[in-house]
């Protein structure tokens, strides 16, 4: 094992963020002076990732006065990241196993420990995405919703560990059919909000792990190449 360059760290986190939906296609980058600013990193290490996901098929560079760096479809590195799947048997659900250990034990914290202004904006969340129009404001509400829960629990560690570990895994929403997509995810996000709600830690730890499987099942259809049926 060798020790990733601070350009490749920096990479890396910038994958994590489009994988987990915070950053999707279209979207546009700071500048690298800024990048570089909020990663505490120098414009070098900033330049040299930029490169590393370009190659990679994450990332366009446009020149010009309307210019950036700007994320792709994202259709390469997807299809990269289903065929890694595919060929590392198990990696797959260990991050789903993972993923329902730490977000579930959030959800329990977060029965205890969240206010009433953080049930109020997940509300406003799974409105937001029942309402979606488009695969990039699902994937930023689901990223979103996540993201509150392990903040209510309260624990920064936590809620890193968290965002790590759903940085690994490449969100499939552009090929399932979507609006089925979009009726699971917020079905399993009203369950869990409700045992939140009820401050229920056991309710809320359950409701997390069984939204969590529902993608388990989702995404290994996706492997085996099914095609879901369209409503």
């Amino acid at each position: 094992m060798t020790t990733p360059t601070v350009a490749e760290d920096v990479a890396d986190r910038i994958r994590r963020l489009i994988h987990d939906g915070a950053l999707s296609a279209g979207d546009r980058l700071p500048g690298e002076r800024d990048l570089a600013t909020d990663l505490g990193v120098g414009r070098v290490s900033v330049r040299e990732a930029i490169r590393l996901l370009a190659d990679a098929g994450y990332l366009t560079v446009r020149r010009g006065a309307a210019g950036g760096t700007f994320v792709t479809g994202l259709d390469s590195p997807y299809e990269a990241w289903l065929e890694r799947m595919r060929s590392r048997a198990g990696e797959l659900d260990s991050i789903l196993d993972l993923r329902i250990a730490l977000e579930g034990h959030a959800a329990s914290l977060a029965a205890n420990r969240r206010s009433n202004a953080e049930l109020g904006a997940l509300r406003q969340n799974i409105a937001d995405m029942e309402e979606s129009s488009t695969r990039r404001s699902f994937r930023l509400a689901d990223s979103q919703f996540h993201a509150m829960v392990a903040a209510a629990a309260r624990s920064s560690r936590l809620a890193e560990v968290i965002a790590q570990a759903r940085g690994e895994f490449f969100v499939p929403a552009d090929t399932l059919v979507f609006k089925e997509q979009i009726g699971v995810s917020v079905s399993g996000h009203e369950a869990i909000l409700r045992a939140l709600s009820d401050q229920d830690a056991d309710a809320a730890r359950a409701a997390m792990a069984e939204h969590i499987e529902a993608t388990r099942a989702h995404v290994h259809r996706v492997l085996r190449g099914d095609r879901l049926q369209r409503p």
